[in-house]
């Protein structure tokens, strides 16, 4: 491949980043400074095929050493890996965590989502912008620095910036806010939730971040939750301790088939939101003759009001290595990757430290508990992407790619990532592995409904007295759950209740004793999704929250097919008709301000475009766009707009 390179060279800092990922460059064709007694003059091609995968990897060592990526930088990548620049430009872009224009070295992502607007984030971004000027845009760099006197590097003044930021997934203890600073030792913290504005120029001037506060609830004996707050998450010991690698020992006991025949017989549906059946997903990718085979662990939670996974990241991260483990030796995958969101940094930061522990004793690698399989985990963090949640992006987010669906089929079994046969599952679904193995899936299957079987854990946020991760047994009613928490705050009535996150549907306070299952959420007109339950009380601004839904589908749209990319954008513009509320778009409206329509024909017109992007758009997303707004509109939420 020849590579033309234009303008920008790399920064000493900029290559020793690129270089502690890639390794020191070994040639003139692949980073090095040209030698022509070492290097011939032959091209030396076909570093691309396999290296093309740290593309993403290199972004974040960059940005995490100077925070940003330059163009010398890109360029410095882009010959290491023999990616053409264009190409690895739109892979740069694709991610809002990334930044392509200067920035000051630290920034603080504020989170203006759903749950952590109903916490104060409109007002805690107003004294923000009174303390540091206004928001910067994501890649275009800081509107206006501010000078401090303290500087993450030890410079004196240095800038500190601030940007509107997608839900972090702490929406528990929201406000949150995502604090990065870069330098030759990087720091990444979550402070949550973040009283003042004061109390983030702390953060971002280096002082030290107190720890998240975590709710947990139980309703009746805690089965995925059991070790969260027992157990040292750090300690592969106390994990042991707990109960720990016995679910391990038993699967290699009894071997793979009998592994997939307690998984099929459990009835474990996906807990990401498909809920497609776990034993059949893994007999599938078995069956496969093509090797290498891969298992990939899905904790990319992106939706707004979802943060389960994150807890068990945090909390239980041996858990989450130990069931990766036994899906692999079922399924004859050799290699694994936790794809991690860019927003959890003490979850990957706990993750890395099991790796490292099971490794060395033996639990990963070339011998699995002496088993003499093979299987070892690769960490990726993800970039700020919610369509990376979708499988197929996923993967090819892994293959340093533009993380946009796959068109399907082929389907992940036969055909995922590295175009190799691949298990994706996301964390909840596979933690719940260990005590189908240890139990054996009928006795399993107990719990629950015939339909829904097992523990569920779920997101509650918004109006209730104790926000948090609440693990039931399915078959509870959504009555149960919020009383868990604490019933609503301060005793107010409920409005609507959002299930299922910015994807799912709006339920009235009619629907209370609704049984939280599969099958009576679908009956229901309603979807379980990824485990969201945001309760709104009846002071809340629904509007308020349907243009923030709206406004999200807009920026997270992948843009690949139209009926995403446009329909997205309709949709938050006839959001601003609905609602009586002039929406400003830099794409050109559907219709004239002069011609625009009345509540109900607007109304009307909605429910077209949500038809079109539901029956036509390549991915869930696009399908699930209109879910909540639609949800909304039937039961009158939206202020000045009329039933249809």
């Amino acid at each position: 491949m020849d590579l033309h390179i234009v303008g920008g060279e790399p920064t000493p800092e900029e290559r020793e980043a690129v270089d502690a990922v890639l390794g020191p460059a070994t040639s003139g064709w692949r980073g090095a400074v040209r030698d022509v007694d070492r290097d011939g003059r032959t091209a030396d091609g076909g570093a691309g095929v396999s290296a093309r995968p740290q593309l993403l990897p290199a972004f974040h060592a960059v940005q995490d050493r100077t925070g940003w990526v330059s163009r010398g930088a890109l360029n410095y990548i882009c010959r290491r890996l023999s990616v053409p620049p264009a190409d690895a430009w739109g892979v740069l872009t694709f991610y809002h965590l990334l930044s392509t224009a200067p920035r000051p070295l630290a920034v603080a992502h504020v989170c203006d989502d759903i749950a952590c607007r109903l916490r104060g984030a409109e007002a805690l971004c107003a004294a923000l912008e009174g303390r540091l000027g206004p928001a910067s845009n994501p890649t275009s760099g800081p509107a206006h620095p501010v000078e401090s006197a303290a500087s993450p590097e030890g410079r004196s003044p240095a800038s500190f910036g601030w940007q509107r930021s997608p839900c972090l997934g702490h929406c528990d203890a929201g406000s949150a806010v995502l604090v990065t600073r870069a330098g030759a030792s990087p720091t990444r913290a979550v402070l949550a939730p973040a009283p003042t504005a004061d109390a983030i120029v702390a953060a971002l001037e280096g002082q030290a971040v107190p720890p998240v506060p975590l709710t947990l609830g139980v309703q009746g004996q805690p089965r995925l939750l059991a070790r969260a707050g027992a157990a040292d998450p750090i300690s592969l010991d106390s994990y042991r301790a707990h109960g720990g690698y016995r679910a391990l020992a038993r699967a290699i006991a009894i071997g793979p088939d009998a592994v997939i025949a307690e998984v099929t017989a459990s009835k474990l549906l996906g807990r990401g939101g498909a809920a497609f059946p776990t034993g059949r997903k893994w007999e599938a990718v078995r069956r496969q003759p093509a090797t290498p085979r891969y298992v990939v662990c899905n904790a990319d939670e992106s939706e707004p009001g979802t943060f389960k996974d994150r807890v068990l990241l945090e909390a239980d991260p041996f858990a989450v290595v130990e069931s990766m483990t036994i899906c692999a030796l079922a399924t004859g995958a050799t290699h694994g990757f936790l794809y991690i969101r860019g927003e959890y940094p003490l979850g990957e930061a706990r993750m890395a430290a099991a790796l490292a522990a099971a490794r060395a004793a033996g639990l990963l690698g070339d011998s699995v508990m002496g088993s003499g399989a093979r299987f070892d985990i690769e960490i990726r963090r993800g970039g700020g992407a919610y369509i990376c949640g979708e499988e197929t992006a996923l993967f090819n987010s892994i293959e340093g790619k533009r993380g946009e669906p796959r068109s399907k089929p082929p389907f992940p079994a036969e055909f995922g990532v590295f175009g190799k046969p691949t298990v994706a599952n996301n964390v909840e679904t596979l933690v719940n592995v260990l005590d189908i193995v240890l139990e054996g899936g009928n006795a399993w299957a107990t719990t629950g409904t015939p339909g829904s079987a097992g523990p569920r854990l779920f997101c509650l946020s918004g109006h209730v007295a104790r926000p948090g991760l609440y693990e039931v047994p399915f078959g509870a009613t959504l009555r149960e759950l919020i009383d868990l928490a604490g019933g609503v705050t301060d005793g107010r009535a409920v409005k609507a209740v959002l299930l299922g996150g910015a994807a799912g549907s709006f339920v009235g306070p009619d629907r209370l004793d609704l049984p939280l299952t599969f099958e009576a959420a679908r009956d229901a007109g309603a979807t379980l999704g990824s485990g969201v339950v945001m309760v709104f009380d009846d002071t809340a601004d629904l509007t308020d929250t349907l243009h923030r839904i709206a406004e999200f589908f807009t920026h997270e749209s992948c843009g690949q097919c139209v009926p995403c990319r446009v329909g997205t954008r309709r949709q938050l513009e006839l959001m601003g008709t609905l609602s009586g509320q002039e929406v400003h778009s830099s794409v050109p409206s559907a219709s004239s301000a002069a011609s625009k329509p009345s509540a109900p024909s607007a109304a009307q017109v909605y429910a077209e475009l949500a038809t079109a992007m539901r029956d036509a758009s390549i991915c869930g997303l696009g399908q699930t766009a209109s879910a909540a707004i639609e949800s909304a509109l039937r039961l009158g939420l939206i202020t000045g707009a009329r039933r249809p």
